[in-house]
């Protein structure tokens, strides 16, 4: 039987300043001509009955955004860890504008963190919850907040109760206070998780204004792929520990490295290859869009179901084989119940041969 494949979930927890570059595993786009700033190399750590990450190199350009998308227990979080030093690698390094800052405790790496649940103190006000832990004086101290507020589009916020603020609002200060330091890596973890979806979609375009201003390198974990589309210059997929491939959306999703990518990354049906032109007993995977409702198609079936999806919709087909398709066509084009035909328009992975 074949089934449709759909990515995306849960995650795991990390400490975080700046810098930048190209990983392992995946396409190599812009980023990959220009020198890594931050490096995690051949990174390992293991959990009792449990390999979380390994042998994970990655490399980031200076200023760039990278997310960590994965399902749960992907490594996603434990790598967060282990660049902020929250955990302690057994094997491999984490390397920063030329440092190995492997063996050094979290507050002397110099990474801004924010949590996932903002860690913000209900009892002080925005300016004094930016500023906690500055080792400044006084003066210098509240030029340094209304700085980075100012960064982050809050300006003269000092004052606010924290507990007045919306959540995007709270977010934002969270990110203040890590930038506050001057750190030179940003690191978040599942920076939007705590939104209502309404919120979701404002929230990411503010936060990645906010970052691109400061210019700052960041590593952030998400489970959302939309969320690690919308704020990644580049997406490292993780699986099992290992990470599969880091590129652009667009190349992970046209170009997957790897069949738990395809599948993972959006969304795929899969297939005999003898279906698809391809050698007989092999299995394909192609994208809802690459299938299409055709009368000379090779494949028969009937349509069992129709999700509306704006400007198309997912029609589910039951093949005569026994398949279950998905096919995303214009909303009208069939209906339920409907003897049909599809022709398959390209494969997606594996690549190269017919189809």
């Amino acid at each position: 039987m074949s089934e449709t494949r759909e990515g995306g979930e849960g995650g795991e927890g990390g400490e975080g300043g700046e810098g930048g570059e190209e990983g392992e595993g995946g396409e190599e786009g812009d980023a990959g001509r220009l020198s890594a700033y931050l490096r995690l190399e051949g990174l390992a750590k293991a959990f009792p009955g449990h390999l979380a990450v390994d042998n994970l190199s990655l490399e980031v350009t200076r200023g760039e955004i990278v997310a960590l998308l994965g399902p749960s227990g992907s490594g996603k979080t434990t790598t967060l860890r282990l660049l902020a030093g929250f955990e302690t690698p057994d094997a491999g390094r984490v390397v920063v504008d030329g440092e190995d800052v492997t063996d050094l405790p979290p507050e002397r790496r110099r990474f801004g963190m924010v949590f996932q649940n903002y860690a913000l103190f209900p009892h002080l006000d925005v300016g004094a919850n930016v500023g906690f832990g500055l080792r400044l004086p006084r003066e210098a101290a509240s030029r340094r907040v209304a700085a980075v507020l100012a960064m982050v589009d809050l300006a003269s916020f000092e004052r606010r109760a924290v507990t007045a603020l919306s959540g995007g609002q709270q977010q934002r200060v969270a990110l203040a206070r890590s930038l506050a330091p001057e750190p030179r890596v940003l690191l978040l973890d599942e920076p939007l998780s705590n939104l209502d979806p309404a919120l979701r979609e404002r929230t990411r375009r503010e936060l990645r204004e906010a970052i691109q201003r400061v210019g700052i390198t960041t590593v952030f974990v998400t489970h959302e792929q939309e969320e690690a589309f919308d704020l990644g210059d580049r997406v490292a997929v993780l699986h099992q520990g290992r990470l599969e491939q880091v590129g652009t959306p667009d190349e992970l999703y046209d170009r997957p490295a790897s069949a738990f990518v395809a599948g993972f990354v959006g969304r795929a049906n899969g297939l005999p290859g003898e279906l698809a032109g391809r050698a007989a007993g092999s299995t394909v995977l192609v994208r809802p869009e690459r299938l299409r409702f055709d009368p000379a198609g090779s494949i028969a079936g009937t349509v069992t179901a129709r999700r509306f999806a704006g400007g198309g919709a997912y029609f589910t087909v039951a093949a005569a084989s026994g398949l279950a398709l998905e096919v995303f066509a214009r909303h009208d084009v069939v209906t339920i119940g409907q003897s049909v035909r599809i022709a398959v328009d390209r494969v997606l992975f594996p690549p190269g041969g017919p189809g």
